[in-house]
């Protein structure tokens, strides 16, 4: 794949967005399907993106490039589900060439954990150190409800394969009303067993679906309180380039990550900048504005990316303003698969 870099970024010369922040972690939607059918991010039966739509995996590597001349940091790939995209592993080691090179600091990934088992060796070999797996429930029937028929089996084999490698292992649970409350503690539990870090991220009003996210929401200073009856909650200063605020817990090694968009808004120090597979830049989760890279692209080559990340930039909003609230609508009409995570 092409190289759109033609020195190392000059960290004093990074992206800032017109209230000052610094961007320089860019999160990649590499495709917007996925084998899972999670009920808080997808309706039951999707209409996907023809392909004519999708940028390819050269066009992404090339964008990703200019993004990472002009300061970023850091990459996150997803999904959908990323790994069922076809050579998905000549992207991620385009990418991760510059993890080597000391151009990148890192490159993740966020998967669901069902294609791990035979990607994981891959990822390591391509300069992946650390992935996010979604995972809400350890109870085979509520993952099933959950996720529209998936088979738990198959992601802990993923886990058990991605661990094996050498992978650094953070799952991301969605905590739902009515739904997983009871699964918390069991998740707790099972990444202490494996020395995984465990975040809980409060459900965000992204697109229409079925269940009424009103009834969905849990408010994750709720969603703590059986850990808070057995842990005292430490806070750290590490972050990770998201939106996590992180927590040691007394008489445990799990770190505890909680994303809090709706009871506490986390947009005051946003880095962020995504990349759809469509080609577009959102510069906020919760909002429809953005930028069409692809056509500049396809039109202009690598001259048309720069003067388009300059008017994002200048877009960028202070935050969003998701709502939960009964009969709200969704905050985008898009959903969270094709933004990614």
């Amino acid at each position: 794949m092409a190289n759109a870099i033609d020195t190392l970024p000059d960290p004093d010369k990074g992206l800032r967005d017109s209230f000052g922040r610094r961007i320089d972690y860019l999160r990649i939607s590499v495709t917007d399907r996925c084998d899972l059918r999670c009920r808080y991010c997808m309706d039951e039966v999707m209409q996907f993106l023809p392909k004519r739509e999708i940028l390819t995996l050269e066009e992404i590597a090339v964008i990703a490039d200019r993004f990472i001349a002009r300061g970023i940091r850091r990459i996150r790939l997803s999904g959908g589900e990323p790994l069922v995209r076809r050579d998905f592993a000549d992207l991620a080691r385009a990418l991760g060439r510059h993890v080597k090179s000391g151009a990148l600091d890192e490159l993740t990934l966020t998967t669901n954990g069902t294609q791990l088992a035979r990607h994981a060796e891959m990822l390591v070999d391509a300069g992946v150190r650390r992935i996010n797996v979604s995972l809400d429930a350890l109870d085979p029937a509520i993952f099933a409800h959950i996720t529209r028929g998936g088979d738990l089996a198959k992601v802990l084999e993923g886990l058990s394969a991605a661990r094996d490698a050498g992978l650094k292992v953070k799952l991301n649970t969605v905590a739902l009303r009515g739904v997983n409350e009871d699964q918390i503690l069991p998740l707790l539990d099972y990444c202490e067993s494996l020395g995984f870090d465990l975040t809980l991220i409060e459900t965000m009003p992204l697109g229409d679906i079925a269940d009424a996210r009103s009834d969905q929401y849990l408010p994750l200073i709720e969603a703590i309180a059986p850990i808070r009856e057995t842990h005292d909650l430490i806070p750290l200063d590490e972050r990770t380039g998201g939106p996590a605020r992180y927590f040691a817990l007394s008489g445990s090694n799990v770190r505890l990550g909680l994303i809090t968009p709706l009871s506490n808004n986390f947009c005051a120090d946003c880095n962020r900048m995504r990349l759809t597979c469509q080609g577009r830049i959102y510069m906020c989760l919760g909002h429809e504005d953005h930028v069409d890279l692809k056509a500049a692209f396809r039109e202009q080559g690598v001259a048309g990316i720069d003067a388009l990340l300059d008017r994002a930039l200048a877009a960028k909003p202070i935050a969003h303003d998701f709502s939960v609230a009964k009969g709200a609508a969704p905050s985008t009409r898009r959903h969270m698969s094709v933004t990614g995570g």
